[in-house]
């Protein structure tokens, strides 16, 4: 079989498009001797076959693996695993309290229960009257400059040759 035909191969294996017929022909061939450029594909190929080959024992097959386990102990992940969460929970912790830290200080500032600020209320009621007569004289000042603004907006749509009727809707004229 000539490389060109095994690169083809290849390529019908790795996107799994190969028969069965073409997986033992590529096995076949990755046995023998190869090019180095397919070296790490026929080690592939060699390693499947080695594995293939491989039987477990199910009668002690509990026993190897416990002994596997006792005889590599453990590297030290799982303090990494608890120092990694430890570190989470510590920023949690924090965040914690100063949350409860700021809760405690804004009740502080602004307690729940308004105290009153007149113990007289007829004093109460005169300055009350006093900033809503503020606030009116603000809002009617604020009403004037807005009706300037639309006498300047009426001007501008004169100059652009527009008409204020004809932008209207006709179902909205009075």
């Amino acid at each position: 079989m000539d490389s060109r035909q095994i690169e083809q191969l290849l390529e019908k294996y790795w996107n799994c498009n190969t028969s069965l017929e073409e997986e033992q022909q590529l096995r076949e061939y990755f046995r023998g001797e190869v090019p180095e450029s397919m070296r790490e594909v026929a080690d592939l190929f060699r390693y499947f076959d080695v594995q293939q080959k491989q039987q477990v024992d199910h009668s002690d097959f509990d026993v190897v693996v416990k002994t596997k386990i006792k005889q590599h102990p453990p590297d030290g992940k799982v303090i990494k695993l608890f120092y990694n969460y430890g570190r989470i929970a510590a920023g949690l912790a924090v965040v914690i309290a100063a949350t409860y830290f700021v809760r405690q200080e804004v009740r502080k500032a602004y307690p729940t229960e308004i105290a009153d600020t007149y113990s007289d209320p007829k004093l109460a009621l005169e300055e009350t009257k006093k900033a809503l007569l503020m606030i009116s004289k603000s809002f009617n000042k604020a009403q004037k400059e807005a009706g300037r603004i639309k006498v300047f907006n009426e001007a501008e749509e004169k100059l652009q040759g527009k008409s204020l009727d004809d932008t209207k809707d006709p179902a909205t004229k009075i």
